[in-house]
């Protein structure tokens, strides 16, 4: 059975998570996604010449439908990030009043990045850590847990999102923006894509690591879609790549 340290069962020793993370900072090295502390800062702003920079073009926009969206609730939001990485955007969203930001990450190397760049931020805090319903000790709640690029980390959607879920305040909700799902008849090939993709880096191994999940289990959920990126205008115009979903319990 695959494996994953987002998910880390109790039987996988802290070697192993560690293993995982130097593979994966490997794999970030050799794609090019570990940035300087100065560019972190400017994210998701990134200079032109840039060999991601239509990427990030897209995750700006995605960022900003986001915290507008949740400025319209006009009350304080206690906010976490599940996979934040190195913290761009958890930071971003600490710009929305009176809101409390978490940004959570398995990969030490990025989060301690993340307290370095945004120490600054009075109410923006991260953990090094996996994510459960066991994560945090007392009774915390959030208003607003965000799976942004992270959620095909996760090897079951339904635990995860079940996880989150018992984290929720009363009226909380989760966000699942900037994530591929696929239909069923897709997931081999795209199995398939990951593989190659990842042996062609040299790490075929982090193949078991990234997972692809159908679009009907997130739809079997309590859900409102905010983006659907199969409409005709964003498959003519590619505005929206990406699904964006709310989900409540």
């Amino acid at each position: 059975m695959k494996t994953n340290v987002n998910n880390i069962a109790p039987d996988i020793t802290q070697a192993a998570q560690e293993a995982f993370e130097e593979m994966y900072i490997a794999v970030r090295d050799k794609e090019g996604r570990l940035y300087s502390d100065k560019e972190v800062a400017r994210l998701p702003n990134i200079d032109k010449g840039h060999r991601y920079y239509k990427e990030w073009r897209k995750r700006k926009q995605s960022s900003e439908q986001l915290i507008t969206y949740l400025k319209q609730r006009q009350q304080p939001l206690h906010v976490l990030e599940v996979g934040c990485g190195n913290g761009w955007l958890s930071s971003r969203l600490a710009n929305i009043h009176n809101a409390q930001v978490t940004g959570l990450d398995p990969n030490r190397v990025e989060i301690e990045q993340a307290k370095r760049v945004f120490k600054k931020k009075p109410n923006l805090k991260f953990i090094h850590g996996s994510f459960d319903n066991n994560t945090f000790n007392g009774p915390v709640k959030f208003d607003v847990i965000i799976f942004a690029a992270s959620i095909q980390y996760f090897p079951s959607i339904k635990d995860t999102i079940a996880d989150a879920f018992s984290l929720l305040s009363k009226t909380g909700r989760v966000h699942v923006l900037d994530t591929p799902f696929y239909h069923t008849n897709e997931l081999e090939m795209a199995a398939k894509r990951s593989f190659v993709y990842y042996d062609s880096l040299g790490f075929p191994q982090m193949s078991h690591y990234y997972y692809h999940h159908p679009l009907k289990q997130v739809l079997e959920l309590k859900h409102k879609t905010m983006i659907d990126p199969t409409t005709l205008w964003n498959r003519l115009t590619k505005k929206n790549i990406f699904y964006w979903i709310i989900l409540k319990p």
